[in-house]
């Protein structure tokens, strides 16, 4: 019998989206992608100065004692949801109220399961051996705000299933500006690593307010049996890929929390936290959009193929320029500010770190294209192939890098990126090279220049915010001579009705 996926056309799916239908997905989706990228944009910003202060602040073992309690809290997290807020999201018919209420039960009973496995941990004295009483009260706020977390999560859905985006990003706003507005407060006071457990706490109460006035629902408790049996048909799949997608990085970060010593792994934790500012920034702004989007959309190959083309030229025409210019400005950065100075050692890490995000711009997106119509087993393979790759090649890269090894292997295995888009090939016919080749380029003009003059941009702070224009004007004016036709093209369909 011939392999089926999701796009074929079976009994149960519903009627090919008409004309009218895919215009509406598609204004609410690119109001949706403006609004998060306008917030992420937003909330980076304040992260990133939050972030420069944090750096002058804290220690380098401030940053692993939180790193190691992090991992611990998303390990844990794998067991709060089992995949049933994507099963809501990605379910072709409008779900039920029972359905929604046996989520959320579900989730409520798993959070406090969490709490009291975090109660157990802490019991063993693991936790306060390797970070002090610092990082238990920092790991008791993170266990604490999962059930806060639950209140939320069916709220969300019902926002994500409307396409209204713009509506979700309140809660978020919220939320990070109580974040690092007490945070660094807190570490300005000279609290140190304790500041994260009041901000955190103070994040998931704020959190859970907004979003209750932004969509209200009505709470209920149920457990009902064919419900759950339907959303974990396919939410189990979703969740052994996020199970191996914390075995590869939580728990793998973990180990190495417990293996290397503190200072150099908070020189680990800086480094990609640093690095991930992009990231969160462009591709986690568009993925939020596109995977409920790209759900509506999987029974619509022509309408699905555009849609993939266009996050995936727009997310690496944003974030291709601010990759460069942090692997290329970073040393400039800590050699003209003296209190960045103790993270030279996490120069060489950051930068690898950095440039690997360049490959899961691209290949992200595939992965997300992949969940969202239903083609959960091609996650699944990539996920094993990526997770055995980090277990095996990250010890081997430390034994030769110390642990610098963290990033050169992340760097490395960066490189097989390439295969999501052979598996999405196999369901919808995108053409990838054509809609990055142009920012490569420009980003490889923009590399050499910043290269070539790294002596004078390390002289002084002005010569280096001068160096930040200069390189990022090469990108534009490269852009605008490769391919001005093709960026008028795509900013003028979004607009098109």
């Amino acid at each position: 019998m011939p392999h089926q996926t999701s796009l074929d056309t079976t009994p149960d799916l519903e009627e090919a989206l008409g004309q009218e239908e895919l215009q509406e997905i598609k204004q609410k989706s690119i109001v949706g992608a403006v609004s998060y990228v306008g917030r992420t944009a937003v909330l980076q910003a304040i992260g990133l100065v939050a972030s420069l202060f944090l750096s002058a602040f804290f220690s380098p073992e401030d940053f692993g004692i939180y790193g190691f309690v992090v991992q611990i809290i998303g390990l844990l997290v794998f067991f709060s949801d089992i995949g049933l807020a994507a099963a809501l999201v990605q379910k072709k018919k409008q779900p039920s109220l029972c359905e929604y209420r046996t989520a959320f039960t579900v989730q409520q009973l798993l959070s406090w399961l969490i709490v009291a496995v975090v109660g157990a941990i802490l019991a063993t004295g693991i936790v306060q051996r390797k970070t002090g009483q610092a990082g238990v009260w920092v790991l008791l706020s993170l266990a604490f705000s999962f059930p806060l977390a639950t209140l939320k999560t069916i709220p969300s859905i019902i926002l994500e299933r409307k396409l209204e985006f713009s509506k979700l990003v309140l809660p978020q706003i919220f939320e990070q500006v109580t974040f690092y507005s007490i945070l660094v407060f807190l570490a300005w006071k000279g609290m140190g690593v304790l500041a994260y457990a009041y901000a955190i706490l103070s994040r998931s109460v704020i959190g859970v307010l907004v979003m209750m006035i932004v969509q209200p629902w009505k709470i209920g408790l149920t457990l009902n049996k064919s419900a759950l049996k339907i959303l974990i048909s396919y939410g189990a799949k979703f969740q052994l890929v996020d199970f191996l997608a914390r075995v590869k990085d939580q728990l793998f970060f973990l180990a190495l929390g417990l293996v290397l010593p503190l200072r150099e792994f908070g020189y680990v934790q800086w480094a990609k936290t640093w690095s991930q500012y992009p990231y969160n920034l462009t591709v986690q702004s568009v993925l939020a959009v596109t995977f409920p989007t790209f759900s509506r959309l999987q029974n619509n190959k022509d309408a699905l193929k555009k849609a993939i083309e266009k996050s995936i030229f727009f997310i690496t025409l944003s974030i291709f320029p601010i990759l460069v210019g942090m692997s290329v400005f970073i040393k400039p950065l800590i050699t003209v500010v003296p209190s960045y100075a103790k993270w030279q050692p996490a120069a060489l890490g950051f930068i690898l770190f950095t440039l690997s995000i360049g490959w899961a711009a691209l290949s992200t997106p595939l992965v997300n294209t992949l969940n969202a119509i239903g083609e959960i087993n091609s996650t699944l393979k990539l996920m094993m192939i990526w997770t055995i790759l980090t277990w095996i090649l990250t010890p081997i890269f430390m034994m030769f890098f110390g642990f610098n090894g963290v990033a050169v292997a992340a760097m490395v295995i960066a490189f097989t990126s390439f295969l999501p888009v052979i598996y999405v090939k196999r369901y919808v016919k995108i053409k990838v090279w054509e809609n990055i080749w142009r920012q490569l380029v420009a980003m490889g003009v923009m590399a050499g220049v910043g290269i070539w003059g790294m002596s004078l941009w390390s002289q002084s702070l002005s010569l280096l915010l001068m160096g930040i224009c200069v390189t990022g004007a090469l990108y534009v004016l490269t852009l605008l001579v490769l391919g001005w036709k093709k960026i008028l093209t795509e900013v003028t369909s979004l607009r098109s009705k």
